[in-house]
This record gives C-alpha cells, sequence and structure tokens, in this order.
C-alpha cells in the first residue's frame, strides 16, 4: 500500500500545537514509508476564515522542517485543487448520486424550528439530534439555493463499525447518530462529507486525527460505504494537556507554534518534542535527531492515554540542543534577535561576526532559549549604569571595597589581558590582601558584567576587552565612593 497521509487544518486561526503535532505524525509515517504528505486546506467554514492564516499554518510546516510532497498554491500536486472551497462541484456530484440513490434528502427546517427542537430536547432531557422531519418528504433542493441542506439518512436500526488502529474495532447502535448534514444551504459541504470525499479522491491511506473526532467516525464510515468507496485506516491520537492535566490553552502559555519561534526555541528540538507528546520509541532516548525519529516511528508505538506539554522539559531539550549546535550555525540563528534588540546590523557592525560568535560561544552552555542570551549577556554588547541593590548588597560589601576595587584595578592594567594574566592579577591582589579569592572575583565580575553570575570570570575579561573592563571598573569605582 502506498502511504498517502493528509495535514488538513482549517484556516479558522493560527497553527495551534496540538494541530502540529498530529502533523508531526503525519509527517514521520509518510517518512518512515517513503510515501506522501500533502498539506489540503479545509475552508469550508467561510464564516470563521482567517487572513493569513494559510500562510501561517505553511510557515510553521516550514520553519519545523516539515517539506510538502502536495499542497496549495506553488507546493501543487496531481490531486488539487488542495482547497475544499474549490471543489465544490466535486462535492455536488457525490451529493446528487446520494439523493438519486435514496441515502440522502434535502431538508428545509428552519434555523428557528431547529433551535426549537433543540431546547425541547435539553428540556426533556433527551440526547439532542434532528428528527428526521424532511427525511420521507422528497422535498426538491440544490446545493446553494439558499433554502436547503442536504442530510445523510443513517440506517434505521442495526450498528456501524469502524476500525480504528490504535483501539481496535469500535461499533456504536446507529439509534445514536442523526441525519447529519452534508451539504449546508450555501453550497458548501461540512466537514465530514468534504473530508470522506476528498480523502477518498486523494486515495489517502491513513488518516491521524484528535481523539475527539471518534463520535464522527462511525458517521463516516456510513459516507463512505454509502459512496462505495474503502474508508482509509483511522488513527485516532490522543489530546495534548497542560501540567495540570486539563485541555492544553492559553493559560498553559503560547499556542501558536510561531509563538515559540519568537520565543528563542530551535525547530529541531520543538519538533522532536512535540514527537515524543503521545508517542515513544521504545526506549529511553529523548533527544532524537529527525532521521532517527523517522526511522524509529510506528503507529504502534502512539499512545491512546493524554500527553503533557510540560514547558520546562521542552526548555531544558532546547537547551540541549543549543549546547550541541555548532557555534556558528547557533549564532546565524542568533543574528536576527541580536539585530532586533539593536546589537548588531545585518553586517554584524558594529562588533564583526567573530566577536559575536566568541560572545555565543562562551554563553551557548548558559542558554536554554536563544532569547535568552539578551538578559545573560547584553553586558557584552552595551553599557550599563548602577547596579541592582542585591547585587551591590552582594558583591560590593565591606569597607574595604574601595581599596580592593583600585588594587585589582592597577593588576589589570598592568597584565596584558590573556587568560593566564587574568588569573594571576586576580588571584594575586587577593593573595596580597590576604582575603579569599572570592573577595576580588565576586566585585570584579559586578563591576565589569553589572551582574553576579555569568560565564567564567577570566574568559568574560578577556573577551570584554582591556579598555572597557578597567572604564567600567573605574565606574563602579565612583559609583561607590557616590553612594
Amino acid at each position: 500500500m502506498a502511504i498517502r497521509v493528509r495535514f488538513a487544518p482549517s484556516p479558522t486561526g493560527l497553527p495551534h500545537v496540538g494541530v502540529i503535532r498530529t502533523a508531526i505524525f503525519d509527517w514521520l509515517l509518510a517518512r518512515h514509508y517513503h510515501g506522501q504528505f500533502i498539506l489540503r486546506i479545509e475552508d469550508t467554514d467561510r464564516s470563521r476564515y482567517v487572513e493569513g492564516a494559510v500562510e501561517e499554518i505553511i510557515g510553521a510546516l516550514k520553519w519545523l522542517g516539515m517539506d510538502i510532497d502536495e499542497g496549495p498554491g506553488q507546493i501543487g500536486g496531481d490531486h488539487g485543487p488542495y482547497f475544499q472551497s474549490k471543489r465544490l462541484s466535486l462535492y455536488h456530484r457525490y451529493a446528487d448520486y446520494l439523493v438519486e440513490s435514496g441515502k440522502a434528502y434535502w431538508c428545509d427546517c428552519s434555523a428557528e424550528r431547529l433551535d426549537e427542537l433543540r431546547a425541547s430536547q435539553e428540556a426533556a432531557k433527551q440526547d439532542i439530534r434532528y428528527d428526521n422531519l424532511c427525511r420521507e418528504l422528497a422535498l426538491e433542493g440544490s446545493p446553494g439555493d439558499g433554502k436547503h441542506v442536504l442530510r445523510f439518512k443513517i440506517p434505521e436500526g442495526g450498528t456501524t463499525t469502524f476500525h480504528d488502529e490504535l483501539r481496535g474495532d469500535i461499533t456504536v447502535e446507529n439509534a445514536t447518530l442523526d441525519d447529519l448534514v452534508l451539504i449546508k444551504r450555501d453550497g458548501f459541504p461540512t466537514y465530514h462529507f468534504a473530508c470522506c470525499i476528498d480523502d477518498h479522491h486523494m486515495a489517502i491511506s491513513h488518516v491521524l486525527r484528535g481523539e475527539e473526532w471518534i463520535p464522527s467516525a462511525p458517521k463516516h464510515q456510513l459516507i463512505y460505504e454509502a459512496i462505495g468507496a474503502e474508508p482509509p485506516k483511522f488513527v485516532h491520537v490522543p489530546v495534548i494537556l497542560g501540567p495540570d492535566k486539563k485541555k492544553l490553552s492559553k493559560r498553559h502559555g503560547a499556542t501558536n507554534v510561531l509563538e515559540y519561534k519568537n520565543m528563542g526555541y530551535l525547530p529541531e528540538a520543538l519538533f522532536n518534542f512535540l514527537a515524543l507528546i503521545g508517542w515513544n520509541p521504545g526506549d529511553d532516548e529523548e533527544i532524537l535527531p529527525r532521521e532517527e525519529l523517522v526511522e524509529k516511528f510506528s503507529v504502534e508505538r502512539i499512545n491512546t492515554s493524554a500527553g503533557v506539554f510540560d514547558i520546562e522539559k521542552l526548555d531544558w531539550m532546547n537547551g540541549a540542543y543549543i549546547r550541541a549546535m555548532d557555534t556558528g550555525e547557533l549564532t546565524s540563528r542568533l543574528k536576527p534577535f541580536m539585530a532586533e534588540w539593536g546589537w548588531i546590523d545585518g553586517n554584524w557592525e558594529p562588533w564583526g561576526e567573530d566577536y559575536v560568535e566568541s560572545v555565543v560561544e562562551l554563553m551557548k552552555e548558559r542558554m536554554n532559549r536563544l532569547t535568552e542570551l539578551r538578559e545573560k549577556a547584553g553586558f557584552f554588547f552595551e553599557d550599563f549604569d548602577g547596579f541592582d541593590p542585591a547585587d551591590v548588597k552582594k558583591s560590593f560589601r565591606g569597607d574595604d571595597i574601595l581599596s580592593r576595587l583600585r588594587m585589582v584595578r592597577d593588576a589589570l592594567a598592568n597584565c596584558d589581558f590573556s587568560l593566564t594574566a587574568l588569573e594571576s592579577a586576580v588571584r594575586g591582589t587577593a593573595d596580597a590582601l590576604e582575603v579569599g579569592a572570592g573577595k576580588i572575583i565576586h566585585p570584579v565580575r559586578l563591576a565589569a558584567s553589572g551582574v553576579t553570575a555569568g560565564p567564567g570570570l577570566f574568559e568574560m575579561l578577556e573577551l570584554l576587552g582591556k579598555d572597557r573592563v578597567l572604564a567600567r571598573i573605574d565606574k563602579a569605582i565612583a559609583w561607590v565612593e557616590a553612594q
């Protein structure tokens, strides 16, 4: 069997991490079996269409490194169009067939009548469903006439069974299903109808979707049977929960995938992280390069229990990818952020690419997100005024602080600023004053960087350079004197 999977989002919002996680499963399955990954835009709900959403979806896939074999626009393919709104004639042909074969009927029940029906059923604590009023009326209608919807005739009595690749056969009583709408008054198909027709015509082999679609699966099974088509293999994947075990939402943080790009996450790390929510490779490995994920992926190892989106674990994983990345590549990834912060221009000026790369090399072990560089390394690119009171209390304490700063300043002024010379100057000052090395190291760090934590002191001083270090120590001495 040729493996063909589709990612079929609705352009009604920005790409949610839960939707993209399912797309990652689709992509991994296609790549594992050397199949095709298709992007189809399900834009039949025109009232909820969001301008720019399609571009955001494609942008998210590209950023995550997920190449598309068939899709809208310039992507192209042999099974287009890839917008459902451009496939109306196909749906209408199937609608005519179902009416002619007695498997669907036109319904003219007004919205007011349906609202009244729902209210009475709710009051009577009954299941909410259409009461089949128009089922035997043989009304005349046509797609888009503004007066009728087309409803599917659910078989009376009996059961319907569909197969889920994770859960096995699932059987429901037909009496629990209602005559669902296939074509709306505006001539557009419902999701249920369009996805079945499209999956059949696009030769989709596997449909991976959220487990919230399980109640709809028997309806889809019946539609496939009604049009004489073999259904694809259904794989209903688990939902993603927040750390509090509630459905992932904005209260847990960002839900739009591209927000994670702006927050400083690497696409390789986010891809790896999302792939492991609801699936496991069968061992304890968690840092898995894309090629290894492709090699190990299988539908059988998708879980049926919900996965948890743990931002702390994502931070850890992103940090691991940062530390493993070539420094030159990491510097290139950081360039847009540093330009936005005003540290460099498009030509690395005023610092030069070599200097910037040296800063990244020194700081990469201390970052879990790219954006953390701004807080942790700003002193390499910008001067600062004053000090945090808590830092002063910690590093500038003692009546002899001025004498310590002046003496180490003189020692640094007389060294060549090599790592060996810097360490000798700092530790030599401590020995001369008969104090512990920390009594010199901590004040020098605060004076030179404005913060109390950072990379190795001597590496930091060497990279800042003699002129800036001495100027900053002079500034710190003046600040202490003014207190």
